[in-house]
């Protein structure tokens, strides 16, 4: 038997908690205010009857100003019920996006860092936040507004029928019209699958469109017009193909129509029955249907926009359940300790998920404690993916993966961060002090251990151009640094953490010359005594390499020193001769625009 699906409100409630009970007071309190809020309209159809019935001895209606501020307080009544629905709404509300906040969080904190690197840090971060935002904003406000607008009617079928049948029911046609296309055409399956390309195609849109901007110094380097940027251009035009359609649909128009049209139903069928004799009480009832209908009307659109925001809700736990059904890595309660800094890889073999094939391929290797080996070969051969199997972002799909004796998936996850330090192509600098970016590396770092690290990094003449040396600021309300810069700030962040073995991958790839030369140095420093696994493209940089492993196609394809490898005549012999013309090419440019 098929499991029956939660809805949305449900999982919700799950979510809450104990502050679940808020949210159902909340929807009781919604209910009592919409109903209050009619009593003042039985008032004035009261103040309207008495009228007609003295004219034109007004001097007659002594009740009306009793009816009038009795319809006064009423309405403040219903209005101060409302807020009390609202305030237990937001308690719930603000409850919800706050476990859910932090049941992701959690949850990502427990997922392989190559997860995280996949799928990207704003990625994660805009389901983190927007996600939770949806379910508070659907809670905090739309929910009670969803909840008075189904009030609302049931009330007014009550009171429309009290006073005259025939105008009720010519007040409900429209009204009934108006709920089948919302509920046929405007909250069914195709319209969650609209809603779902809707906020797909915005979020596509606004992410080329940062690209563009973040392109604009390239624009007018090189003189390049807009249409360079085929993908920016590619999804505006989706997006308008997206609302033109959407609009050519009609469904908004039909039902703005249908819920608006209550007023005109009105009036024909009070021409048909009135004829040329109307009555008082006609004319009085007439007039008090129109001036309530106006609540019908108002009601619709509201659950139209419920119902709008509730496929936004799905849709953003649908986000959130991809993440909570990532899978975490598994840690075994037989928790080791490395004996050394010794890399040992039996048959490795992994893919990643949905891959057609295997980016690793069973590759074997031993580094010993202290050695240093480089990574090389044509992009997409495997090197980062392999580096990155070492410091456990993957686990791996068959094979083992050993450090100091002791298979990576038996070491405790805080120890092998110890244990490894990963210096990456782009680093990561958060918002914060340099002091604080560098003590991330070892948090019980004193600032004379800190200021060591710099200096080994060759980072002083960072600090030194800067009033506030190592307390400036980075980011938004600091300064920001080059890209070199930020490698080195970064490199001394592994300095201070110290784990024996190094990772780096192409570390040295958005460094200008004069930061390469100050990284390489820091490297130096840091790679003492370490055993060393190195990512590089400019081969210049690892012809000292104790062991040299060019990877293709996920595998081992050749290995040696530098001077093995030149004189095979094989792939990196090719690869060599080809980085060699690149560098000689780069000589003569600028000894021919000097």
């Amino acid at each position: 038997m098929k499991e029956k699906k939660q809805s949305a409100l449900s999982r919700l409630m799950g979510i809450a908690g104990g502050h679940k009970y808020f949210t159902y007071a909340s929807c009781v309190l919604a209910i009592l205010s919409a109903w209050i809020a009619l009593i003042p309209f039985y008032d004035i159809w009261r103040i309207m009857k008495e009228i007609l019935e003295v004219r034109p001895d007004f001097a007659d209606a002594t009740h009306i100003k009793t009816y009038g501020w009795q319809a006064v307080g009423f309405a403040l009544f219903a209005m101060v019920v409302y807020i009390a629905a609202l305030m237990c709404s937001h308690i719930g509300a603000f409850r919800v996006q706050a476990n859910m906040r932090t049941a992701m969080m959690e949850h990502i904190m427990k997922l392989p860092l190559g997860y995280v690197e996949k799928e990207g840090t704003g990625k994660l971060r805009k389901v983190v936040n927007d996600s939770s935002a949806a379910t508070e904003t659907f809670l905090a406000h739309n929910l009670p507004d969803k909840v008075v607008s189904v009030a609302t009617p049931v009330g007014l079928l009550v009171v429309m029928f009290v006073f005259d049948w025939r105008l009720g029911i010519a007040s409900l046609i429209p009204a009934v019209l108006a709920f089948i296309m919302m509920g046929t055409l405007m909250m069914g399956p195709k319209m969650a699958e609209d809603m779902k390309q809707y906020q797909n195609a915005l979020e596509t849109m606004s992410s080329e469109a940062v690209e563009y901007v973040r392109g604009i110094p390239v624009v007018k380097t090189f003189g390049q017009t807009v249409y360079s940027f085929k993908k920016f251009k590619a999804a505006i035009d989706d997006y308008e193909k997206w609302t033109l359609d959407y609009t050519k649909g009609m469904m908004m128009v039909l039902f703005t129509m249908s819920a608006n049209g209550i007023f005109a139903a009105l009036i024909i069928v009070a021409y048909i029955l009135g004829g040329n004799h109307v009555s008082n009480t006609f004319v009085l009832n007439l007039i008090f249907y129109i001036l309530i209908t106006s609540v019908l009307t108002t009601t619709l659109m509201k659950i139209a926009y419920a119902g709008e925001s509730q496929m936004l809700v799905e849709d953003a736990l649908q986000r959130m359940d991809d993440i909570l059904n990532a899978k975490p890595l598994v840690n075994t309660e037989k928790q080791e300790i490395p004996k050394d800094a010794s890399i040992t890889m039996e048959h490795v073999t992994f893919a990643y998920d949905e891959a057609k094939k295997n980016a690793i391929d069973d590759i074997s290797m031993k580094i010993p404690a202290g050695a240093h080996i480089a990574l090389v070969g044509p992009s997409g051969g495997g090197k980062t993916t392999l580096a990155s199997l070492v410091a456990r972002f993957w686990d791996v799909k068959d094979g083992s993966i050993k450090i100091g004796g002791v298979d990576v998936k038996n070491i405790d996850t805080k120890k092998l961060m110890e244990e490894v330090s990963y210096v990456f192509q782009d680093s990561k600098l958060l918002k914060i002090s340099i002091l604080e970016n560098i003590r991330m590396g070892r948090p019980d770092a004193t600032d004379e251990e800190v200021m060591q690290a710099l200096s080994a990094a060759q980072c002083m003449d960072i600090i030194e151009k800067f009033p506030a040396g190592v307390h400036t600021m980075i980011g938004s309300k600091g300064i920001y640094v080059s890209g070199g810069e930020a490698q080195r700030l970064s490199i001394a962040r592994a300095f201070l953490k110290n784990a024996p073995i190094l990772i780096l991958d192409e570390a040295t790839a958005f460094a200008d010359p004069d930061n390469e030369r100050l990284v390489q140095k820091a490297f130096e420093n840091l790679a003492k005594d370490k055993t060393v696994i190195m990512i590089a493209h400019r081969l210049s940089t690892i012809t000292d390499a104790d062991c040299i492993y060019v990877l293709k196609d996920g595998k081992i394809a050749e290995n040696g020193t530098h001077e093995e490898l030149a004189a095979k005549n094989g792939i990196y012999t090719h690869m060599w001769k080809e980085y060699n013309k690149s560098v000689n090419w780069q000589v003569g440019r600028k000894g021919e625009t000097a």
